[in-house]
């Protein structure tokens, strides 16, 4: 799973998030930073509200937590929502002694970046992409 650490730099640097059933989030700051929900039609949804989308908590009459805005949720992409982010720049994924590595096919020429999981093989090298994307 992408560190939660890793999300909060994409989501800085400006990845932008459509919640989706299924979709990964977190709630840092909190007290819930290691905690991972999952969007649900049933459970967890985003509800579209004049003052913007919130996440609500349905049936968490446990749970002190009724909805939160969603730009206080840190979305936590899948490997597979990762690798498409990259799009075309996407040359491959290569297991290494360190872990994985994402080779990339950037502007500048041909770029890897590796990590120990490939999630966040594929979280860096779609930090690096957004980041040229703003320089």
């Amino acid at each position: 799973m992408l560190p939660v650490d890793l999300a909060v730099r994409l989501k800085e640097a400006g990845l932008s998030w459509k919640p989706a059933p299924g979709d990964r989030f977190a709630v840092p700051d909190r007290d819930l930073d290691e905690d991972v929900f999952v969007l649900s039609d049933m459970t967890i949804a985003v509800h579209h509200l004049p003052d913007g989308p919130v996440i609500g908590f349905n049936g968490t009459t446990e749970w002190a937590l009724d909805d939160i805005e969603q730009s206080e949720a840190v979305w936590l992409p899948r490997e597979d929502q990762l690798r498409n982010l990259l799009g075309g720049t996407f040359r491959g994924l290569d297991r290494t002694d360190e872990g994985y590595r994402v080779a990339l096919d950037l502007p500048g020429g041909p770029a890897a970046v590796t990590a120990p999981t490939a999630e966040q093989a594929y979280g860096e090298a779609l930090l690096r992409l957004i980041r040229l994307g703003t320089d």
